[in-house]
């Protein structure tokens, strides 16, 4: 299958990406979370796709394979659709859809809201994240159900801003092991990922863990704009993911043309959770949009 792989300048440096496959189906786009995280695990699963269409990953600026500049000012939601905006038109991609996961959910939303862009045949917003606050309501109450021990660890720890301590890093596995990924071993591919991954840009976009956002983007909330996405959409979560089927109904709520499916055995990573039920719901979506 072809690969085609190279460097785009956007606001900032260079992002790395690669186009997967030829097919003449509408071409798809790929917005990976984080932030700061890679495109790695979700190309693990969703290259797969390329034997209809192409399919294109790429790392946001400041992580994997593209450049990692170090100003802080740089990591900010509008610069990653600025990117986002670079990379359709040096790709020449004036029909797309795009599918993205966690912080690549703000970031899809957002640059739908706010630029009302031309050629977006549908969106794919898997384990959204829309209001920060609610993902935070979600979190807590995940968090009350910790075991006693784990919450007192955590919360002395942010209390003492010690987040970076060794106590808290295994506290917080605790939270992750049940609604971030719930399989054991973890598949290689998120170790590798998060090798590659910048923390200072997700500790000055989000925070220390996935319960604690404290970054500029712990103020974000799209929910007010949601009914301004116009195309068809579907959300997706898991039933155990820190992105709560009850949040992400929600969300489904105020998007007129959309609709939602929850897998069943899966937390925040069901495409790697539940990986032939979610490409088989991926490819069927995006079959009927085309």
């Amino acid at each position: 299958m072809k690969q085609i792989e190279g460097y785009i300048d956007v606001p900032g440096g260079r992002v790395w990406y690669t186009r997967i496959g030829e097919g003449n189906k509408t071409p798809l786009v790929v917005l990976h979370g984080g932030p700061g995280n890679t495109h790695d695990p979700l190309k693990s699963i969703l290259n797969v796709l390329a034997d209809e269409r192409p399919v294109i990953f790429y790392d946001q600026l400041g992580s994997g394979n593209s450049d990692r500049p170090t100003d802080p000012l740089l990591w900010r939601t509008e610069r990653f659709i600025d990117e986002l905006i670079g990379i359709r038109e040096a790709l020449d991609l004036k029909e797309v859809h795009l599918l993205g996961h966690s912080w690549g959910t703000m970031l899809a939303a957002s640059y739908l809201i706010d630029r009302k862009p031309l050629g977006v045949r549908s969106v794919i917003l898997s384990s959204p994240c829309l209001s920060a606050e609610r993902w935070k309501k979600d979190a807590d109450h995940f968090l009350a159900n910790l075991p006693e021990d784990v919450q007192l660890t955590i919360k002395r720890n942010e209390e003492q801003a010690t987040t970076d301590s060794e106590e808290y890093q295994t506290a917080m596995e605790e939270y992750y092991k049940r609604h971030v990924c719930r399989l054991d071993p973890l598949p290689s591919i998120i170790a590798e990922s998060r090798a590659k991954a910048n923390k200072d840009v997700y500790m000055t976009m989000w925070g220390p863990s996935e319960f604690s956002p404290q970054g500029n983007l712990k103020t974000y909330d799209c929910t007010p704009q949601l009914h301004e996405i116009q195309i068809p959409t579907l959300f997706v979560c898991g039933r155990y993911d820190e992105a709560s089927p009850e949040s992400t109904h929600y969300y489904q709520s105020l998007v007129p043309a959309s609709e939602l499916h929850v897998f069943e055995h899966s937390s925040h990573v069901s495409y790697l959770e539940e990986t032939h039920e979610y490409v088989r719901i991926v490819r069927g979506f995006l079959s009927k949009e085309e």
